[in-house]
């Protein structure tokens, strides 16, 4: 990626009614340098609807949340306030595919350059969402397979993995899914606390927590970090509630990174699912960058990312007497969670740090507007 000249005083218009708000890559890695580059940005997201308080620095516009088969309203206020931002703005930068229906009904096009930010492969994540009827769930792949190519044709696309590409018939910048990586010396791994950071759903092993808490209850905490979607929620309380697990809820992302640092090992314990397979866990890099070794099962992204790197333990799916047994190797092996610590972090250092690849968008970005 390159661009002619920095990105200071492109006017950025960033739109969501599918993500929280606080969603990392989007608020504590691209706004943040967006920002940096000095840019003048807009960011229309649904903040009353996640009870968040807008980032500093943003102008922020709010908007209803799409949520289950409640979308609807959420797209008609997006291509309404589409149709009344676009036009000062010079890029517009949407990271639902939702979006693509409000990007098309506002004729945004005509008015900014729009770029669509593709997070994760949109139909092979259908088989986990439930509120859809099975038909729709089998039929819908190939509708979102033909959307990907209409926008593809008409919107600039980044990629958040190099696994999307094979989606698409031309090449398109890759903005991966890195982390901020400390700069600063972090703590070695202590052995009394094992971590999971991110949202909770029965897809991404939540109750595989909660079995996992119940077999190293009194030797190993298990600390849960993040929103629980219904699907997993009554049993993550109750595992709370019986001592089995503490489970802390939303933190802020830099709030729960902070506290990450000192912890045994990082947990992902991600079920077999399409979507899983081509998408590294941002969460294993998060663990990586502040000096934990991680527990993850083999979804082949993970494992690859963990083999490259040499940071961690592979478990198998849905078994959490297997990561049970592994935590507690790591527990009574100081020198091996050291190692595998020292070498996640490393690789962090060169190969996953978020300034480099910030810095990156914010020249495409400009170069995508200036060529408009």
């Amino acid at each position: 990626m390159s661009a002619e000249r920095p990105a200071e005083g492109l006017r950025v218009l960033v739109v969501t009614v599918v993500h929280d708000p606080e969603d990392a890559r989007i608020r504590h890695r691209q706004l943040v340098s967006l920002l940096d580059a000095g840019c003048a940005v807009t960011y229309a997201a649904p903040f009353a609807a996640y009870d968040r308080t807008p980032p500093p620095g943003v102008r922020p516009l709010d908007l209803p949340r799409a949520v289950g088969r409640r979308r609807l309203a959420a797209l008609r206020a997006a291509t309404a306030l589409l149709r009344r931002e676009a036009p000062h703005h010079d890029v517009v930068l949407v990271h639902d595919p939702e979006l693509l229906l409000a990007v098309a009904g506002a004729r945004a096009t005509r008015a900014a350059a729009v770029v669509w930010d593709v997070h994760e492969d949109t139909a092979a994540a259908l088989s986990m969402k439930t509120w859809l009827p099975g038909p729709a769930r089998r039929a819908l792949p190939a509708a979102v397979r033909a959307a990907e190519r209409v926008a593809e044709r008409h919107l600039h696309l980044t990629l958040a993995e190099t696994g999307y590409a094979d989606r698409f018939r031309r090449p398109h910048p890759v903005v991966p899914n890195s982390v901020l990586v400390p700069l600063a010396d972090v703590p070695p791994p202590g052995a009394d606390r094992v971590v999971y950071l991110g949202r909770v759903t029965r897809p991404r092993g939540g109750l595989e927590l909660v079995a996992l808490g119940r077999e190293l209850a009194g030797e190993v905490e298990v600390e849960v970090v993040g929103p629980a979607d219904a699907d997993v929620r009554d049993a993550l309380r109750a595992a709370h509630e019986a001592g089995h697990v503490r489970w802390r809820g939303f933190v802020p992302n830099d709030e729960a990174l902070a506290g990450l640092p000192g912890a045994l090992a990082g947990l992902s314990l991600l079920h077999d699912e399409p979507n899983y397979a081509h998408s590294r866990p941002t969460k294993l890099m998060e663990y990586m960058a502040h000096g934990l070794p991680v527990v993850t099962t083999p979804n082949r992204a993970a494992v690859e990312l963990v083999e490259a790197a040499g940071a961690g333990v592979v478990v198998p799916f849905e078994d959490p007497a297997a990561a049970a047994a592994a935590v507690r190797a790591l527990r009574d092996d100081e020198a091996r969670r050291r190692s595998l610590a020292d070498a996640g972090r490393r690789h962090a250092l060169e190969e996953l740090d978020w300034r480099r690849d910030g810095r990156r968008l914010a020249e495409q970005l400009r170069a995508w507007a200036d060529a408009r």
